[in-house]
């Protein structure tokens, strides 16, 4: 096959698009270019223009959720309805995916097959005592309410970045995996399988996040509810100007948090590494110790800052950070933990879009 693979990977406010070319006798694929575009506006053009006018042989998507869909699926009338079904669940995101869907529709033809990859695939196989939530069984089973998870492509990518550099671990061993950016997860795997993870039935679970709050007390928002406060409002107030952004009344972005002197940027940042090393303590308890901690994502590869208050009081644990070989780690794939570490830390840039094109090179392949 000649034809190139074109990923797509719509974010709420942005997409970065990547071409990828079939390596190695048709078994591995090779990203030859990746393009970033900021806007929420699904353009027909961006597409033609990444791939020079040629015509893709097939386009991966991320989709955030995949509602009922629990593996990587061709998209077809149905996929499309079920993403559309899920977009009340992930309204930041799916929207975004369904148009890009749309638009390569419009700039190829519907003879290009489009594959969806979900976020919560990787988490289809969560234990029960993990997925569900403490309500009636039977009103859970017929609403579809439990615990989707979030991320998973992304802890999927560190997952598999961590099996390559601890191959005398089978499947990777038992390790804990940190998704923080804008949008922040943490997922507790063991042998390949995730057996917790933060985020629940939409991405607002769990971990503080730059605008939505993470874990909060339900009888708050009941409170909220009775007070006067009206749904739209308590979304936007737990979505959009929660967080980091919420606490701190200045910004989301940890970088201009971190350059602050307001005492309540600080506290942002404090509660967020808080938030963070919590459940790293509470999911070493979940799987009975672990080999290793990996930070991926924009924060979790970037800030050195941050990761050092997260894993401040983590010495209990067996965890030995190295100051300078986490100043060093930017960007790059590195071991920042010292040699006599119990629990090995790792930062490991994430790259989820690798994932999803070798997801649609398999279905060429099985579609022979």
């Amino acid at each position: 096959m000649t034809a190139p693979l074109l990923i797509v990977n719509a974010g709420s406010s942005s997409v970065r698009l990547g071409v990828y070319r079939v390596v190695e006798g048709g078994a591995a694929v090779e990203c030859v270019r990746s393009v970033r575009h900021e806007g929420s506006t699904a353009d027909p053009r961006h597409l033609r223009d990444v791939l020079d006018g040629a015509s893709p042989g097939i386009v991966g998507h991320r989709v955030v959720h995949g509602g009922t869909l629990r593996r990587p699926s061709l998209i077809d009338d149905d996929v499309h309805a079920e993403l559309r079904r899920a977009s009340a669940l992930a309204p930041l995101h799916n929207p975004a995916a369904l148009a890009w869907i749309d638009a390569c529709e419009t700039a190829f033809g519907a003879a290009i097959p489009q594959l969806a990859v979900f976020d919560t695939a990787f988490f289809a196989e969560l234990p029960m005592h993990a997925a569900l939530y403490g309500l009636p069984r039977a009103l859970s089973e017929q609403r579809g309410l439990r615990r989707y998870g979030f991320h998973g492509i992304a802890h999927e990518a560190m997952w598999r970045a961590w099996c390559a550099a601890r191959p005398e671990l089978p499947q990777g061993g038992r390790i804990i995996t940190l998704q923080l950016g804008a949008g922040c997860s943490a997922t507790a795997i063991e042998r390949g399988r995730a057996v917790d993870t933060s985020m629940g039935f939409t991405p607002g679970e769990g971990l503080l996040m730059a605008t939505r709050s993470g874990d909060i007390d339900p009888g708050l928002l009941i409170h909220l509810l009775r007070d006067g406060i009206g749904v739209d409002e308590l979304e936007r107030l737990l979505m959009r100007e929660g967080g980091l952004a919420g606490l701190s009344g200045l910004s989301g972005d940890m970088r201009v948090l971190l350059a602050s002197d307001d005492p309540a940027a600080e506290l942002a940042v404090t509660a967020y590494c808080h938030r963070v090393r919590k459940y790293i303590g509470a999911y070493i308890a979940t799987l009975g110790g672990v080999d290793g901690i990996v930070f991926g994502g924009g924060v979790g590869e970037h800030v050195p800052a941050v990761r050092a208050l997260v894993l401040k009081g983590l010495e209990a644990f067996g965890v030995a950070p190295d100051p300078e070989a986490n100043d060093a780690a930017i960007g790059k794939a590195a071991r920042i933990s010292a040699d006599e570490s119990r629990i090995e830390v790792r930062v490991q840039p994430v790259d989820e879009a690798e994932v999803i094109a070798e997801a649609a090179l398999r279905i060429l392949h099985e579609a022979g």
